[in-house]
């Protein structure tokens, strides 16, 4: 019996086509997503789903899907998805995460030039019978500064576009090494100082716990009185109230937004702003970018029903079925090593090393190190995958290495993983043991033997008597319970490391009085 696939967003018909001549059973109803309780009822009768945005497969939909076997979004964002139950249920989730970049760059562009000449305004005027010239007073783009927060796929194209204009480029992106910024032309350059030159602001950034807000009262206040802000990446990357008290005031000339904290923004803090341009998440809205994200989808969908290829997964590696037992339990260790280092990282990442010892240096390291790379990457890019992580880490300028090695040392099997930063560098190792769970052994050359938890604390500090005591007992106080505690030290009363595991999110005020802990030199809390 040939698969059969639901698309219950709006496709082309090209894209329909592809299921139809590759042999799929395909049934096209694009208005159905927005019903969920007919979704529901019929969710059972197929192996795939294609959707859109509009379509919420929430964790009810995934619990009545007992066939389905494929997710596939076209577009990049998945927020539509409840990828964890997804995945519970062997399901995987695949999305198209390059097929609006261009689309999305052009509306930053598109934005920049109307605030700069007031366009939206100058022809509501316009058009109610009046001709204000001298109310309109515009500014040239030619000369000017741009400053690009984030400068990944999208965020590139912007400073091409942007160049080609005469414009000036600077760029702040942790992940954005020299030789890559000299390869785009642009000045790769710390935030402060991009607020501070910077004409106008773009940003291109996933929305984490690092980039919420990014652009806040504080940031805004570093800026020139004078510039212009747009954001056509995610809605929360910058504060509302913050961007209208600014555009009231006069300290920004302008600001233009596609996306929203709350959408669809019926209302909204910004709306009726002296020179604020918005627009209903229209990034992607191309008919370029629409055709090439469904014929995408649809061919990736084809080929995991008809032949087991799995492409753009969010939620599962590229391992054939053969590789598939001995593979994984080393893809989800290399994986967390990755999460690990990546989680520790604060400045730009020049290199990546990765050493395979033993028996797992005979696998295959090109999924290994795809997982890895989807670690380092995922803290702050979020939507990285294993098939998109490598093109990353190269539009990023870093720079990957492979050592492979016969068995050294205490444990028959490793992997070890390697950072190199502007200034300094970082490495995690790690086995698989006999119950198939991933350890980390060592950390910045100190041993130790730990299993990683959902909730952990990395603490940095002085061996030194009492300390863990104090440190329980900190814990105690604020009520958060400790599932396990792993130590090394370099030498008695020297440099030494603790991984806490503890049984939920530890808040800030917590991992505060902890860093005030007498001979503590760092904590972060890590999660995985």
């Amino acid at each position: 019996m040939a698969p059969r696939v639901l698309i219950s967003d709006k496709l082309s018909d090209a894209a329909v086509q592809i299921f139809k001549d590759r042999g799929i059973d395909v049934d096209f109803q694009p208005d159905l997503g927005k019903d969920k309780d007919r979704l529901l009822s019929v969710i059972d009768q197929y192996d795939g789903l294609a959707i859109r945005s509009a379509t919420k497969v929430t964790e009810k939909i995934i619990a009545a899907a007992s066939r389905l076997k494929v997710i596939g979004r076209a577009g990049i964002g998945v927020d539509n998805v409840d990828i964890t139950k997804a995945t519970a249920r062997g399901i995987i989730v695949m999305n198209t995460p390059f097929g609006n970049a261009i689309t999305t760059a052009e509306h930053a562009i598109a934005m920049m030039f109307s605030l700069a000449r007031q366009i939206p305004a100058a022809d509501a005027s316009t058009q109610a019978g009046k001709w204000e010239k001298s109310g309109f007073m515009g500014v040239e783009i030619t000369s000017k500064t741009l400053g690009l927060i984030g400068c990944g796929n999208i965020g590139s194209i912007v400073a091409d576009r942007a160049i080609g204009l005469r414009m000036k480029v600077v760029a702040f992106d942790p992940f954005l090494t020299p030789e890559r910024a000299s390869i785009l032309g642009v000045e790769k350059v710390e935030l402060d100082e991009l607020l501070r030159r910077a004409d106008f602001i773009t940003l291109h950034t996933p929305l984490t716990d690092k980039t919420r807000n990014i652009i806040d009262a504080a940031a805004i206040a570093k800026m020139k009185t004078g510039a212009y802000l747009i954001n056509c990446a995610r809605g929360g990357l910058a504060d509302e109230q913050a961007v209208r008290d600014a555009l009231d005031s006069g300290k920004l000339a302008g600001a233009g937004f596609d996306v929203f904290v709350e959408e669809p923004a019926k209302e909204n803090v910004l709306f009726g702003a002296r020179n604020f341009v918005s627009t209903p998440h229209l990034g992607a809205s191309t008919s370029e970018a629409q055709e090439n994200v469904a014929l995408q989808v649809a061919e990736q969908m084809c080929d995991y029903l008809l032949h087991g290829a799995v492409s753009n997964a969010l939620n599962m590696p590229s391992i054939s079925a053969d590789e598939a037992p001995k593979l994984t339990p080393f893809v989800r260790l290399a994986e967390q090593l990755g999460l690990f280092a990546g989680q520790l990282t604060e400045s730009g990442i020049k290199t990546i090393r990765l050493e395979y010892a033993g028996a797992v240096a005979d696998l295959n390291t090109r999924a290994l190190t795809s997982a890895a790379l989807t670690g380092v990457l995922t803290p702050l890019l979020q939507t990285v995958n294993m098939v998109s992580a490598p093109v990353v880490a190269r539009e990023r300028g870093i720079e990957v290495e492979e050592t492979r090695r016969e068995q050294k040392g205490a444990f028959e099997t490793y992997i070890r993983l390697t950072l190199v930063t502007e200034t300094q560098e970082r490495s995690v190792a790690g086995t698989v043991f006999e119950d198939g769970k991933p350890r980390i052994i060592q950390v910045k050359g100190i041993n130790m033997e730990a299993e990683l938890g959902p909730y952990m604390l990395y603490i940095t500090n002085e061996d030194k008597p009492g300390f863990i005591g104090r440190l329980g007992m900190e814990l105690g106080d604020s009520g958060i319970n400790i599932a396990t505690f792993n130590l090394g030290r370099t030498a008695p009363g020297k440099d030494a490391i603790c991984l806490v595991e503890v049984d939920g999110e530890v808040p800030q005020e917590v991992l505060n009085r902890l860093s005030a802990v007498s001979h503590v030199k760092q904590v972060k809390k890590l999660r995985f």
